[in-house]
């Protein structure tokens, strides 16, 4: 029970912009003492996470009963929950999908686990953003002129050029849609389970005639796709789906774009694509480890230059967006309420 003296300590992680304060300044501060963290420590379950890293985050986090998380920016696996669970009492997320969270761990530690719901495609703007920077040479551009220069190559033209989506579901339909009819893109698609008739079914819900998303093999798509977007949701079967072999059916003037999840990709086999120069550009927005390390390949490669791929990378931003963040704080301020009162949690996920 909350009192004025010993209020609910509340955790709010990886507030990278600083926005949450406000919004949990609502809490009643006679009963809620709320702390903001604005920086990511090391993830519990990574391989090379060193133990000292890991106790580190157990420190930072095993004083809060209740928990606030940024999707999946700290993930908590069952042997962090197992360390944690002797205090925590809540844990909630942004977004009702959260692969970072052993919610099987969480229920047997008797700790809810609730997300917030919130609407928008921002990933969608990001998504077409990133290709449209990449097939108008923005960043070589960009950069040349700052730097005293002028033009650095010509742009590729996208009508009639074909979009290969990896993942036809509600992301993959809406950049398909938008690329199609905005830039008279051909669309193929694949994903393990898509079939031509859910291809159709898909073209329909988005107002588009039967045939417009054409159902391919895995194959083929990374072959034929002169821009290639992935839609697919992270799971345990997605982990590691594109490889280098998919990679290497790809046009060398070919566009590579993730904004989904980074584990998708198996990163070093992109990595050393893009090193090779073997297609013309990606655009990432997501990674095996976020933030990146200070060392990594991505952070300190001369990207464009000496046969490189051109590499448009951009910090995981592709949900950050205002009115998103404030519903998904402003649904987890009225949950710790709610909890507080013994009232049933909105988004319950486990």
């Amino acid at each position: 029970m909350a009192t004025a003296e010993h209020p609910i300590k509340v955790a709010v992680l990886d507030d990278y912009q600083g926005f949450a304060r406000p919004i949990f300044d609502k809490l009643d501060a006679s009963k809620f003492a709320v702390t903001i963290f604005s920086d990511t420590l090391l993830p519990y379950n990574h391989p090379d996470t060193p133990q000292e890293e890991k106790d580190k985050l157990v420190a930072r986090l095993e004083p809060f009963p209740v928990i606030c998380t940024m999707r999946e920016r700290t993930p908590f696996p069952s042997t962090l929950i197992t360390r944690l669970a002797p205090n925590l009492k809540l844990l909630l997320t942004t977004g009702l999908r959260n692969k970072g969270l052993d919610l099987d761990a969480f229920k047997q530690a008797g700790v809810p686990v609730a997300g917030a719901a919130s609407s928008g495609d921002s990933t969608t703007q990001h998504c077409v953003a990133m290709i449209l920077a990449l097939a108008r040479n923005l960043i070589p551009d960009d950069a040349s002129i700052k730097s005293g220069g002028w033009q650095t190559g010509v742009a590729v033209g996208l009508p009639g050029k074909t979009l290969g989506l990896l993942g036809l579901g509600r992301l993959g339909l809406a950049v398909g849609r938008i690329m199609h009819q905005a830039f008279g893109m051909r669309v193929v698609a694949w994903s393990p389970n898509l079939t031509q008739e859910k291809a159709d079914e898909q073209a329909e819900k988005g107002g588009l005639p039967k045939g417009t998303f054409e159902a391919v093999s895995r194959e083929a798509l990374f072959e034929r796709a002169d821009v290639l977007s992935v839609h697919v949701v992270l799971s345990e079967r997605s982990r590691g789906l594109v490889t280098g072999e998919d990679l290497g059916r790809m046009k060398q003037d070919a566009i590579f774009v993730n904004t989904s999840r980074g584990p998708i990709v198996v990163e070093e086999d992109l990595l050393r694509v893009l090193g090779e120069g073997r297609i013309r550009a990606a655009g990432i927005d997501v990674f095996e480890i976020e933030p990146l390390p200070s060392q990594s390949k991505w952070r300190t490669t001369a990207w464009g230059v000496e046969g490189r791929s051109q590499v448009l990378l951009t910090p995981h931003t592709g949900y950050a967006e205002k009115d998103i963040f404030t519903a998904w704080y402003e649904a987890q301020v009225k949950n710790i309420e709610r909890w507080e009162k013994g009232e049933e949690l909105e988004g319950l996920m486990n």
